[in-house]
């Protein structure tokens, strides 16, 4: 196992900030034009939260299968960060930027620890 689980939760951690940093920043016209585009083709706000989380695991995905060369590793990492992001927005918690990076990290780490422990 070593130190592996860190370096995945670490990299998740990286990509989910340059998603946010990119997206937001760099391409926030464009992200906004696509969110009117999905909300005009979904039913809800709720549909359209699903596609934006369904969109943003892709993106993890992607990432992490490319830097771990492994795309077992990025389906994984890309389902646990968007079970947690789902977690965090049904529940409701919303205590800054610091709080969200915590609780990916953590959780994050404790899986990947988990499914690395069951393989040796």
């Amino acid at each position: 196992m070593e130190l592996l689980w860190f370096y995945l939760a670490l990299f998740l951690a990286i990509s989910d900030e340059i998603h946010s940093r990119v997206l937001w920043g760099v391409f926030f016209d464009f992200y906004v034009l696509l969110a009117g585009i999905i909300r005009k083709t979904v039913g809800s706000n709720i549909q359209m939260w699903l596609i934006h989380e369904s969109m943003e695991a892709i993106f993890h995905f992607v990432v992490l299968s490319v830097v771990f060369l492994s795309w077992e590793i990025g389906i994984l990492a890309a389902l646990i960060h968007l079970v947690v992001d789902i977690y965090h927005e049904i529940a409701g918690t919303d205590y800054g930027w610091l709080y969200h990076r915590a609780l990916h990290f953590t959780i994050e780490s404790v899986f990947f620890i988990m499914i690395f422990a069951g393989m040796t």
